[in-house]
């Protein structure tokens, strides 16, 4: 018989905010095993700690400094604050990659001028950044070699699922992370989807760009040992391309999908 999941309180010495911020990793978090949990927890409030530094200024150099003092925790600094604390014990014990956690930060940087050209180096970008997060939450629960690139890919495709799910609130911050190559071939720009995220080009491309999220996925297939964990973002990212471009609260539907995926070892 298939054990349930072990579902405990998030680890104290992380942010409270990390199960409003990013509920949908929080959620799968919850599928991993007890001991890893908390490695799990840290890695994921380190991504939203990179994401916040692009969100809280405007300013592309004031983001390039926050995201400076994270490269500098991930190569060893000593600098006191509730997540470098115990991502550094993380990777001193060797829970955490650095070179994973590098390729995060790299990422970040290149969010920084939100300046997407090709559909490609889109896709790339969402594989170093997205990618190497699910990588590394794989790596920490033991996932074997072979399935790290799996992972990626899966991570990727979850995150493109969620940059369409984000068009509006991104627009909202005078944001669009779209490739422009992508834009221009439904005679839009980033100006104009900042403008109508909602309109009826934005959700072609929507839906152009849903196919290559699915790609990305693949079909669900099973995940042995306890890294399921890390794969299960992967369910909610094919849920949310069967409605490309539509944002919302979860919903007890999405929820049940993740649970049977654990219990199913399958994702």
């Amino acid at each position: 018989m298939t054990a349930r999941p072990s579902i405990r309180p998030m680890d104290d010495r992380l942010p409270l905010t990390l199960r409003r911020a990013d509920p949908d990793r929080y959620f799968t978090a919850l599928f991993a095993p007890a001991a890893h949990r908390g490695t799990l927890l840290t890695l994921y409030a380190f991504n939203h700690e990179l994401a916040r530094a692009r969100e809280v200024t405007r300013e592309p150099g004031l983001a390039l400094i926050r995201l400076q003092w994270w490269r500098e925790i991930v190569q060893g600094a000593a600098l006191a604050h509730e997540v470098a604390t115990p991502l550094r014990l993380a990777l001193a014990e060797g829970r955490l990659n650095a070179p994973d956690l590098l390729a995060m930060v790299d990422a970040r940087e290149a969010e920084v001028e939100d300046d997407f050209t090709t559909e490609s180096g889109w896709q790339d970008w969402l594989l170093q950044g997205a990618g190497s997060l699910a990588a590394a939450a794989g790596r920490a629960l033991g996932a074997p070699a072979q399935s790290l690139d799996r992972l990626r890919r899966l991570g990727a495709g979850y995150a493109l699922a969620g940059q369409l799910r984000s068009i509006a609130a991104f627009a909202r911050q005078g944001r669009c992370l779209l490739p422009a190559e992508t834009l221009a071939a439904h005679g839009l720009s980033a100006a104009m989807v900042m403008a109508d995220p909602q309109g009826r080009a934005v959700c072609a491309v929507c839906a152009g760009l849903a196919s290559v999220g699915r790609t990305l996925l693949g079909r669900a297939e099973p995940c042995g040992g306890a890294w399921i964990s890390a794969a299960l973002p992967a369910v909610l990212g094919r849920r949310d391309l069967a409605r490309p471009g539509q944002a919302g609260p979860r919903s007890p539907a999405d929820r049940l999908a993740v649970i049977i995926a654990a219990l199913r070892r399958s994702a």
